[in-house]
């Protein structure tokens, strides 16, 4: 528990500061039209009121789905709650026995420009359908529940890995959603009594007597409304000033030159670019969004940096998994075409930028996955070979975990290179990493039989072997644990959400409850 408070307090802690803000806003509001005299009337035809107020955050990738959870949430009660306000209205308005309610829904439909009227539903033969589409409120209201649905349901992780350009497009639906949320409330569906009405016939000494409403001996005249201020424009300007800010920096960033300086194609459809660009600086682990706009002038996506910050460039490598990847792969490998353009904006920050904090450092990486951890094992050949004295880590544990074996090419160079650079500085034991293959036949499994004595591995070339199949995780944490008893290790992943739950739960369950002793704590990358 201490762990998990230790890594989460910041998001537990924006979470309670959102989840209360908002209890506190429905709460008052609720109260407001529960209490106050000026919806006197209101209530007694709705019986009571209610208004949700959200405002709209976007913290980070886990926080923006958590809000639009609870945004799809607050959505289904605002549309029930207006269909069983439509529905008494609609009974008011048909109601012929002469009390509060219905002499209340017959008010001056005939003067509507004034804004003496409370019921939204004009003559009995008016159906809710038809209000729903000819007044601002309902129509508006259709239109930002279907460009809701559209957003959710094209944010489902099978569209989102298989037709990216489908949710990056129906994503951007949001301004519609926005503008539609803003204006939602011009038309004053929910009323209440004006002051001036209020002071002439307050609702405490008329509503007994409303048969005598207009009547030359009574004090009592017929009760003025007003319909409320459009509200949702007072939490939408701060978010839409700071989305516009963004995107203007963005823009800005993204005209800089970006000079491609190699180009390299690796096994496993896998692009690699080598790129300049002027000011540009980075820190491990960090990524880049990528804009082709021969290919797409909207789309950006992003990819991880697998260059080192010592380096003199910067490089991604991009595997081939959907319709802009193949694209941009296939405009690369054209030989007599000129290089595509390619628009850059970042570094952004991730949580791997942390791996240097911590004494001991677990990097799982699953396919494609490893190329955080690729800028992160670059820099650290750099800081041995020039003797990092402010290097705080003393032993990376190294995991990588694929299907095919010909994706091990992408970085067998680096991982030789650390493996030399260990021998020569008496640094063996820093870095220990292992291969693992999850998709081979029984040639392979054949071959690597046949050779499994020799100096080297038979598939890799390194020394260190490659395993087949998947790593056992209660073991490898349990080895860890004892190897360092008294360690913080950090343990990152960029792989998918099942591996991902199996290291968490192996974090919790081998972190000692000593805090003087041995203590994982889980990083993961999300995109």
């Amino acid at each position: 528990m201490g762990n998990w408070v230790v890594n989460h307090w910041l998001s537990v802690l924006v979470l309670a500061t959102w989840l209360g803000l908002n209890v506190f806003l429905f709460v008052h509001a609720f109260l407001s039209y529960d209490k106050a005299d000026k919806y006197y009337y209101t209530r007694e035809i709705l019986g009571f009121c209610r208004r949700t107020l959200r405002k709209q955050l976007d913290h980070n990738l886990t926080f923006h789905k958590l809000v639009a959870y609870m945004i799809c949430l607050h959505t289904a009660i605002h549309i029930v709650a207006h269909l069983f306000n439509f529905e008494r209205y609609s009974r008011c308005r048909q109601a012929t026995d002469g009390s509060l309610a219905s002499v209340l829904s017959s008010l001056a439909h005939q003067e509507k420009e004034g804004g003496s009227w409370l019921n939204p539903i004009q003559s009995p033969n008016t159906t809710v359908i038809y209000v729903t589409f000819t007044s601002i409120p309902g129509l508006t209201g259709v239109i930002i529940t279907i460009a809701l649905v559209l957003m959710v349901t094209s944010s489902m992780e099978f569209i989102r890995r298989s037709y990216f350009e489908v949710f990056w497009y129906t994503h951007h639906i949001f301004i519609i959603y926005f503008i539609g949320l803003g204006i939602h409330g011009i038309g004053g569906i929910v009323r209440g009594q004006t002051e001036e009405s209020m002071e002439e016939s307050h609702p405490y000494t008329c509503a007994e007597s409303f048969e005598k409403w207009g009547d030359h001996n009574s004090h009592c005249k017929r009760p003025q409304f007003e319909g409320l201020p459009a509200e949702s424009w007072k939490w939408i300007l701060a978010p839409a000033v700071l989305y516009m800010f963004e995107r203007i920096l963005r823009f800005y960033r993204s005209q800089q030159q970006v000079v491609i300086t190699k180009v390299i194609m690796h096994p496993s459809k896998v692009l690699e670019l080598q790129m300049n660009k002027r000011g540009f600086s980075m820190e491990v682990g960090q990524y880049i969004f990528v804009n082709c706009p021969s290919i797409s002038y909207l789309e950006w996506h992003p990819f991880t940096l697998t260059s080192a910050p010592e380096e003199d460039f910067f490089s991604i490598h991009i595997r081939a998994a959907g319709d802009w990847t193949e694209s941009l792969t296939k405009a690369f490998e054209q030989q007599h075409s000129p290089v595509p353009r390619i628009r850059v904006d970042g570094p952004f920050g991730t949580v791997s930028e942390d791996v240097f904090q911590y004494e001991v450092a677990v990097l799982v990486g699953a396919g494609i996955g490893v190329t955080p951890f690729a800028s992160i094992l670059k820099s650290i050949w750099y800081k041995l070979r020039h003797a990092d004295h402010n290097l705080k880590t003393q032993m990376i544990y190294f995991y990588w975990i694929c299907r095919e074996i010909g994706a091990f090419a992408w970085f067998n160079d680096l991982l030789a290179s650390l493996e030399q650079e260990m021998e020569d500085l008496g640094k063996v034991g820093f870095l220990n990493y292992r291969l693992f293959l999850t998709g081979w036949d029984s040639n392979i499994a054949g071959h690597a039989a046949v050779n499994f004595d020799k100096a080297t591995d038979a598939l890799t070339g390194l020394k260190h072997k490659t395993f087949f199949g998947r790593p056992m995780w209660d073991h490898e944490f349990c080895t860890i644990a004892t190897a360092h008893p008294k360690s913080v290790v950090g343990v990152f992943l960029c792989g998918p959400p099942a591996l991902a739950k199996s290291l968490r739960k192996c974090c919790h369950q081998y972190s000692s409850l000593d805090p003087r002793k041995v203590q994982f704590y889980f990083n993961n990358e999300n995109f």
